[in-house]
């Protein structure tokens, strides 16, 4: 089932609110010899459909996702990235912030985009979650399964990396900006932004987050309800029924080229 929604014209930017999102935006550079982009780990199976599609419209100019060795970095190295002129096209599943603003970085959303609380398949645990308790264990003020009526057991936390704007949206939406609990025995922050590896790690005692899309379908995992309400309703994800929810985005300098300009159209189309 779908797993994304899209939605173009919406606002460009946290701090303006934009009828179109690219009315800021200068297509004044020449072409590049290719359209190389990195960021979003959870982005890779949208950007990887965008690039067989727009390959088929300008086969003149190859795409590229991921510098050097075509694996994405995250959202916060990407964004870095495009700033520091590397790349001309950032995936981006957070919001930006008023420094990249102010370098000149303008995000494009394309879509809505929820994430999804995980459990391995075989964890005793089979209730539902509320936002304080989910919370909770990532603070460290619940250890135990036992606490949220699971079996007693240890919680093993599984954090996603610092460069992920997946850990980003999480700690902004469900920690509301507050830290997370320290790294030890059960709470583990995941090196590099992946997915897979801590999908396999979370055995009959872990819990993390991904985005939907990399959790549906997963056979070692299971989706925690969060308020009692799964993210696989998209009316729920439109109205804010579910209240772990995104948008995802394109960003680039303000200045671009014809074939970005492209690109991005093909995205909104």
């Amino acid at each position: 089932f779908p797993v994304t929604i899209a939605i173009p014209n919406i606002t460009a930017s946290p701090s303006k609110p934009s009828a179109n999102p690219m009315q800021d935006i200068e297509v004044s550079l020449p072409n590049p010899k290719e359209i190389n982009m990195d960021g979003s780990v959870t982005m890779v199976r949208l950007i990887k459909q965008f690039q067989v599609g727009y390959s088929q419209k300008n086969p003149a100019i190859p795409t590229t996702f991921g510098i050097p060795d075509g694996k994405p970095n995250g959202t916060n190295k990407g964004l870095k990235a495009l700033a520091d002129r590397q790349i001309v096209i950032a995936a981006n599943s957070r919001s930006l912030t008023p420094e990249e603003i102010r370098q000149g970085i303008r995000a494009i959303p394309i879509a809505r985009d929820a994430l999804a609380v995980v459990i391995g398949v075989k964890n005793p645990f089979q209730g539902s979650l509320s936002m304080a308790q989910l919370r909770d264990i990532y603070q460290g003020k619940i250890t135990n399964w036992s606490q949220v009526g699971g079996a007693d057991a240890p919680i093993k936390v599984i954090n996603r990396a610092n460069a992920s704007g997946t850990q980003s949206l999480f700690r902004s939406v469900v920690l509301l900006d507050e830290p997370f609990a320290p790294d030890g025995a059960n709470f583990v922050t995941w090196e590099r932004d992946e997915t897979t590896a801590i999908l396999q790690r979370l055995g009959d005692d872990g819990i993390s987050y991904t985005t939907v899309s990399q959790a549906v379908g997963q056979e070692i995992v299971r989706i925690v309800p969060i308020n009692g309400v799964m993210p696989i309703n998209l009316e729920d994800i439109r109205n804010g029924n579910y209240p772990i929810s995104r948008t995802i985005s394109l960003a680039v300098n303000r200045q671009i080229s014809p074939a970005v300009k492209e690109f991005i159209d093909y995205a909104l189309s």
